[in-house]
């Protein structure tokens, strides 16, 4: 395209993640097309195959470009009742067992209560398991006047004293993920 004015030329896809790509604009949404319907989401090597690309590196980066566009770098913060978890993510290393921690990765998920369902969540890896890890996550992704539910995780404590309504949800004879169904089925889906 060129400006009648200055004389400037410049393409539609300036601008956008698909600026300078020598991929077919009819490829690209064919590309947004698969990834949004995958209930499961898509690899880039499944991506390569469906649409027909001769180069893994290609699909890899079509798939990157297009899930650093997906995230918004605004979002709100989760309002209402919201339970909040942590776990540690990371296979079992030989001659550790289960307990040893080896290289896992301390991973704090907030899922919004919406109903019987879960509504929009935030996740996080975390330094260590201290208090002020934990309220550092909770005041960037959860809003101020909402209803904290955790298994009253020590590091939980201080919510109150910040804005917080803080429930401790314990139950007698209940497992943890029935206690607190959300965070638990997120955090599965995330060690899965």
């Amino acid at each position: 395209m060129m400006c009648t004015h200055c004389g400037h030329q410049t393409s539609v896809t300036a601008g956008t993640i698909i600026h300078r790509s020598h991929l077919p604009l009819r490829t690209w949404f064919r590309a947004i097309w698969l990834i949004t319907n995958q209930k499961h989401g898509i690899s880039a090597l499944g991506l390569q195959r469906l649409l027909g690309l001769g180069s893994y590196k290609t699909a890899w980066s079509c798939l990157q470009k297009l899930r650093c566009a997906m995230v918004r770098s605004d979002r709100d913060r989760l309002i209402g009742h919201v339970e909040v978890e942590e776990t540690y993510v990371g296979g079992v290393e030989p001659g550790g067992g289960h307990r040893h921690l080896g290289n896992k990765v301390l991973v704090v998920v907030a899922a919004q209560v919406e109903g019987k369902c879960i509504g929009r969540i935030r996740l996080s890896s975390m330094p260590d398991a201290s208090s002020q890890s934990l309220l550092s996550f909770v005041q960037s992704a959860i809003g101020s006047g909402s209803t904290v539910i955790t298994d009253g995780w020590e590091g939980c404590e201080g919510l109150s004293g910040r804005g917080y309504n803080h429930k401790v949800i314990s139950g007698s004879g209940k497992t943890v993920s029935a206690l607190l169904p959300r965070v638990h089925r997120v955090a599965s889906l995330l060690k899965r």
